[in-house]
């Protein structure tokens, strides 16, 4: 008995020696793959496009930057683009942003020609955050299109993020220069609706009554047949 308990003693303290790195290394490594306000770099000069989550190309993040500098020299307003992996657990993209918005732009002042537009790339969740003086431009309404409409319609056809990202960077560009809002991007419906087969007016006549006509004579000609090959069929009565 005593043999048998100390053999359980020694496989349970194998198994906690064989877990425990495991469920420390869970522990300690799983907030690494999401990303914490606190994580973000403060913003410097010339940073248009902070791409953590690595979907945006080189030549699209400098056509980009080149378009919202630009636009900040000639009409004062400034827009970053973050892209990010994963959220801290219990942060949604919209308290993401509005939080990194406060951490780059803390006092109203600075906020105020500032707008800020996010996404997690783990679930494509969208959030976009505005300063005071550029919502007479760029509206509430416009600003949610831009979040929900421009930028997620090339990721729900693919995962299509450098289109997503100049669309929506063409489209804050000209909204905030003055320019009328060119709207959301136009949804294409592949999907047929109307069926393959051919109207009645559009059938073959002609086929129709050949085959009406097919009927009526197997309808005539089986019974008669099947009648006499009976009639061969029976035994003579003359003996």
């Amino acid at each position: 008995m005593k043999q048998l308990l100390k053999q359980l003693f020694n496989s349970r303290k194998y198994l906690i020696q064989l877990i425990l790195p495991l469920v420390m290394f869970v522990l300690f490594t799983a907030p690494a793959f999401a990303t914490g306000v606190y994580q973000i770099p403060d913003l410097t000069e010339g940073t248009w496009i902070l791409d953590q989550g690595e979907v945006v190309s080189r030549i699209n993040e400098g056509k980009i930057s080149s378009g919202f500098e630009d636009l900040a020299k000639k009409t004062g307003n400034e827009v970053r683009i973050v892209t990010i992996r994963r959220l801290d657990y219990g942060e949604t993209p919209e308290s993401f942003a509005q939080e990194l918005f406060e951490k780059w732009f803390p006092t109203q002042t600075a906020q105020a020609n500032q707008t800020l537009l996010l996404i997690d790339t783990v679930t494509n969740g969208t959030a976009i955050i505005t300063g005071d003086k550029v919502k007479s431009l760029l509206t509430d309404s416009i600003a949610e299109s831009v979040a929900l409409e421009t930028l997620s319609a090339p990721l729900r056809d693919g995962n299509k993020y450098n289109q997503a990202f100049v669309d929506a960077s063409d489209r804050l560009v000209a909204v905030l220069s003055g320019e009328p809002d060119p709207g959301p991007p136009q949804i294409v419906d592949n999907i047929q609706v109307e069926g393959t087969f051919k109207k009645a007016e559009e059938t073959d006549q002609g086929n129709a009554t050949a085959w009406v006509v097919g009927l009526l004579i197997a309808a005539t000609v089986i019974p008669m047949a099947t009648y006499y090959i009976y009639q061969v069929n029976q035994p003579s009565s003359d003996n």
